[in-house]
């Protein structure tokens, strides 16, 4: 399980990335900045640097709140904060652990994608 965060202003948001080509490939890209819009009122999306594998994915999916997705058709990421019906050409990429709220506070909203940090502890 690849641990990542999506840090929105001073908030961090902790996700977990599934293990399938799509969501490595998505790791690949990583850190990154992104500007998330919403989309629908149901969701945020933001533009990739490049589309991704897609190679084993269903060929559609039902989103649920805190999913982390990839629309294959538009090469968009889309984080969902409401569930959705089963859309052709959603790839699930992984799911935030926690609230969406930080995501919300504004229409559009600068986010910073990276690996989790973790700092051990003795």
């Amino acid at each position: 399980m690849t641990k990542i965060q999506v840090v929105v202003g001073t908030q961090i948001l902790i996700a977990t990335l599934d293990d399938t080509p799509a969501a490595r490939d998505f790791a690949t890209l990583l850190p990154m900045n992104l500007m998330l819009r919403d989309y629908h009122s149901t969701e945020k999306i933001a533009d990739l640097p490049r589309r991704l594998d897609t190679k084993d994915a269903p060929a559609s999916y039902a989103p649920e709140v805190g999913d982390i997705t990839y629309y294959a058709p538009w090469g968009n990421l889309a984080i969902f904060y409401k569930p959705f019906q089963n859309s052709a050409g959603l790839i699930r990429l992984g799911r935030l652990d926690g609230p969406t709220d930080a995501l919300l506070e504004h229409a559009a909203t600068q986010v910073h994608i990276k690996f989790a940090e973790f700092k051990n502890t003795p």
